[in-house]
């Protein structure tokens, strides 16, 4: 059966997803959001022998008992020690190319899996069985001496291995007397040796990755989650346009059998000022440079279509808005439970916080010394057409946060956020000098901020609520303090953090929402929800509190230290689209507040 209990290997271009069996089961190429050729991930009902399972690149020991599994330290790199019952021993380390070569960064789409002998002789069985357009399409094959080509409709893909090809070919079971190494990538010539090559790619990729976290800046406190989060999120930045996707799948029920099943493979602009804040935290500043830039181009984008107002909520790694949603009828869905989705209706929604989003996120480019791409008056003029339309559309209803697909309200969060996009170009205008305009975006932060307050303040509950004139609470209004819309000693927000912990509160974790949406009413927790609650905690004094609820959070994660979506908010099993950036943000934002600092470590 499937699970989440994955763990993720990747170098920016493309990724791939493993099982506790040392299957890869979900992998796109070229790229993130394109066809997955191993899609086994969603195309598990219940009882399929392994010998109908497609999809999968799977090295099988037979006889196995045992598969004790971990990354390397500090790196993606997955190493996986398998044990048949004879005990005899075989270890698979997986990892995706990725070093600097020729003063560029080389990140190939490719995936490399070697195959060592620890003990005894292990025998393997290799099913490599790709699939095209969306498990509809069984490749054609060739081969030769070293390589089979598994050719598509569309697109060809190769291995490239020192193993027996006929044996990898027809699936024959065999014995690792030596190393051997599989490269599966682009339908290109392998033109070095490949047992060299591999050690070579490996000893580079692990160089890489440790340097990459020797530069971080981490918190003294939860080191190794932070670490981990921090590489699962650079894991999920594609790299070419800097563009970071919600998650790396698509489909993975949010709920058994609930139907929120959601396409995460692209760019919500909602996520980029939490994701920023992250990097910055971080000292990642070349991803979040690359990232920055990218919201940059959509800006320019949205200004050369002077026709079009709203600002679409999310775009693909190439910024194509256009992410038309249909269902891929060919795959069962996880664990059988479909439909599964490609694309995202979302793309056609109204969502007035986007324009916050984008503001807030560009901040960095005016105020942070440290970038090379810095913000100047041509940027400064773009964000402002963003400040005019969420001047007009600050009080106007939409989908909300939560994308809900036949409701709209005036949502508070949105509200909030067309808010803060004129709170902060009054602040990179003052640092450009520019004083008229900055008492200009002063006077309408403050006459929005005057008009939310009296509306989205409810006297009788003494809270904020999620909607203007409303009487329910969604998590999003722990964030009122984090976006410097109040204090954290207002006495109205003491009182809507505490309404929502008793409203939302599930175990250790937060509903979205308690009321019905499109769909019913949610079942599991959003685990970034945890996450502001607990961030929450900290601002209003209470940080023992906070401290011991985000150690227990931790605790839900995986086998490998990651997070997905959702969470089952009684068993703690993870649902929802995996790995979540949300969800890792959340993590490394939450460790940074509540830590010790270094100083006070020593």
């Amino acid at each position: 059966m499937s699970s989440l209990d994955l763990a993720v290997i990747g170098n920016c271009m493309i990724a791939a997803l493993v099982d506790r069996r040392a299957q890869i089961v979900w992998s796109c190429f070229p790229r993130f959001d394109a066809d997955p050729v191993f899609s086994a991930l969603l195309d598990s009902p219940e009882g399929r022998p392994d010998a109908e399972q497609r999809g999968v690149f799977a090295i099988d020991l037979l006889g196995m008992v045992s598969c004790e599994q971990a990354y390397l330290e500090n790196t993606p790199v997955l190493v996986s020690r398998m044990t048949d019952a004879q005990g005899n021993v075989v270890e698979i380390t997986d990892f995706a190319p990725r070093f600097k070569h020729l003063d560029r960064t080389f990140r190939p789409p490719m995936l490399v899996r070697r195959v060592n002998p620890i003990k005894g002789r292990p025998r393997i069985r290799v099913r490599l069985r790709p699939h095209y357009e969306w498990g509809g399409s069984p490749p054609n094959h060739t081969r030769g001496s070293n390589h089979v080509r598994y050719v598509g409709p569309q697109h060809s893909l190769r291995l490239t291995t020192d193993a027996p090809v006929s044996y990898v070919f027809e699936e024959r079971p065999f014995v690792v007397d030596r190393p051997m190494s599989f490269f599966f990538g682009e339908d290109e010539p392998f033109r070095s040796e490949v047992d060299t090559t591999a050690r070579e790619f490996l000893d580079q990729t692990l160089d890489f990755w440790r340097d990459w976290v020797r530069s971080l800046s981490i918190p003294f406190d939860w080191q190794e989650a932070v670490i981990r989060a921090a590489i699962t999120l650079k894991l999920c930045n594609y790299e070419e346009t800097g563009a970071i996707v919600a998650a790396l799948t698509t489909s993975v029920p949010e709920a058994p059998h609930t139907g929120r099943n959601w396409d995460y493979r692209y760019c919500w602009l909602r996520d980029a000022y939490f994701v920023i804040q992250a990097l910055n935290r971080l000292g990642t500043t070349r991803t979040m440079e690359s990232y920055l830039a990218y919201i940059a181009n959509i800006v320019d984008d949205m200004d050369a279509i002077p026709d079009q107002k709203d600002m679409p909520p999310l775009f693909s790694i190439s910024r194509s808005p256009d992410l038309a949603e249909r269902e891929a009828t060919d795959l069962a869905g996880y664990r059988g439970m479909g439909p599964v989705r490609v694309g995202n209706a979302a793309y056609t929604q109204i969502q007035n916080d986007a324009y916050g989003s984008i503001v807030l996120a560009s901040v960095h480019a005016f105020l942070d010394k440290r970038l090379i791409r810095t913000g100047n008056s041509a940027l400064f003029v773009h964000l402002e057409k963003l400040g005019e339309r969420a001047i007009e559309v600050f009080d106007q209803p939409d989908a909300g946060p939560w994308e809900l697909r036949t409701k709209a309200a005036v949502h508070t969060f949105p509200s909030v956020m067309c808010w803060a996009a004129c709170d902060r170009l009054d602040k990179i205008a003052r640092a450009m000098e520019r004083d008229d305009r900055a008492a200009y975006w002063r006077d309408h932060a403050d006459r929005m901020h005057r008009i939310i307050n009296e509306r989205a303040y409810n006297p009788k509950t003494g809270t904020f609520v999620s909607s203007f004139g409303g009487e329910h609470l969604d998590a999003t209004l722990l964030l009122l303090f984090e976006l410097n819309f109040v204090k954290a000693d207002d006495p109205r927000f003491i009182a809507t953090v505490d309404a929502v912990g008793k409203t939302l509160r599930r175990g250790d974790l937060l509903l979205r929402y308690d009321v019905e949406d499109d769909f019913g009413r949610m079942h599991t927790a959003f685990m970034i929800c945890g996450f502001w609650y607990v961030d929450a905690l900290r601002a209003i004094g209470r940080k023992e509190e906070a401290c011991e609820l985000f150690e227990r959070i931790l605790r839900l994660r995986n086998s490998f230290g990651l997070f997905s979506e959702d969470a089952d908010f009684t068993t703690g099993e993870l649902w929802g689209n995996f790995p979540q950036t949300y969800s890792m943000v959340g993590l490394i934002n939450s460790a940074v507040g509540l830590s010790r600092s270094w100083e006070e470590a020593f």
